[in-house]
């Protein structure tokens, strides 16, 4: 099977500085792959070298940039040829299976939304990513795109995030639990409380609530919640990463013996960096519509971004889309009596 990616190269704090180089060693490590490298061809075409007569890469030419600070109303509105809204047209036209892009969030939930369309019986799209835990990582949503959120949204995003990761990660049926301020079922406001009522009583594998700290004990495969809050307990904990290891850095660097025992616990410090490192866990899927989107960071690297793109493959070879799709035309066809046993 042969996996097509629109790459918005054009988006990111970077740029085809980073886009570029980093679909050149996505390719050499995905052979069943093809890019389509989306921008302007006079900025793309030189970074490409000996690249450029890759039979499975080619450049598709758009003359827009949408930027990081630009209203998604105008960039959906006036820039009909941006580079992200034309690798998500490729999207539509069936010459892509999944688009990828750094650009700026807003705008790709705009323009994403708008030509794609919502899934029958999904009403609103959700950003979901995974996060690291202490046996391994989770999967939380929504991450940003839905401020305020009702409960049947609350319990359509379980539905997305169960599918998303029994499709790639193998799970018959994964956990899923809905953050709250306790464990107890009496804990939360009414919107969660009747969000957990509504996956209480649905066939997911509902464990109940999950505290803060649970996100990262990974108490369970998939964390729902609304985008306000999702967004702020993201952005709070990369924060908190950052704070932790720019504090080590300048503990080791104190004085001569905290040098020595930088040096002795150095093996300890790359692993501890390598397994919590933000750029393994990059890629944010877009769920809910006939189509796949993927957000990388916007201040991502060539790692960072190559990991964005493997997310990418891999939900369209594991047919995340196609799960959620038959899961909900599943319910769609339920008895009434049963219309919440999803």
């Amino acid at each position: 099977m042969t996996t097509r990616i629109a790459i918005d190269c054009m988006g990111g704090d970077h740029g085809p500085s980073v886009t570029v180089p980093a679909a050149i060693q996505f390719l050499a490590e995905h052979a069943a792959a093809h890019v389509i490298l989306v921008g302007r061809d006079e900025a793309l075409r030189p970074l490409l070298g000996s690249h450029v007569e890759n039979p499975r890469l080619r450049i598709q030419h758009a003359s827009e940039v949408v930027a990081m600070d630009e209203s998604p109303a105008l960039a959906l509105r006036n820039k009909k040829d941006s580079s992200m809204r034309v690798a998500v047209n490729l999207v539509k036209a069936g010459e892509a299976d999944v688009c990828v892009s750094a650009g700026n969030t807003g705008a790709l939930m705009a323009i994403s939304r708008f030509v794609l369309k919502m899934l029958p019986g999904i009403d609103r799209p959700a950003i979901c990513a995974p996060l690291p835990t202490v046996n391994g990582h989770t999967h939380m949503l929504d991450l940003g795109a839905n401020v305020d959120c009702g409960p049947e949204h609350l319990l359509q995003f379980g539905i997305m995030g169960a599918m998303l990761v029994s499709a790639m990660e193998h799970k018959e049926r994964p956990t899923v639990g809905i953050l709250n301020i306790g464990e107890e079922e009496i804990k939360g406001n009414e919107v969660v409380k009747a969000a957990a009522e509504l996956l209480r009583a649905s066939d997911l594998n509902f464990i109940g609530n999950v505290e803060g700290d649970g996100i990262y004990k990974g108490d369970a495969d998939v964390i729902v919640c609304d985008g306000f809050v999702g967004n702020v307990a993201l952005k709070t904990s990369e924060g908190l990463a950052q704070m932790l290891a720019s504090s080590l850095r300048s503990e080791f660097k104190r004085n001569w013996l905290t040098k020595i025992a930088a040096l002795i616990a150095i093996s300890v410090l790359n692993n501890f960096k390598r397994r919590f490192d933000h750029r393994r866990y990059n890629g944010a899927i877009l769920l809910g519509l006939k189509g796949i989107s993927v957000k990388s960071h916007g201040s991502a690297d060539v790692l960072a971004f190559g990991n964005a793109l493997s997310r990418a493959y891999d939900a369209v070879e594991n047919q995340v889309l196609e799960r959620i799709t038959g899961r909900i035309a599943q319910m769609a066809s339920a008895p009434v009596a049963a219309v919440e046993k999803v």
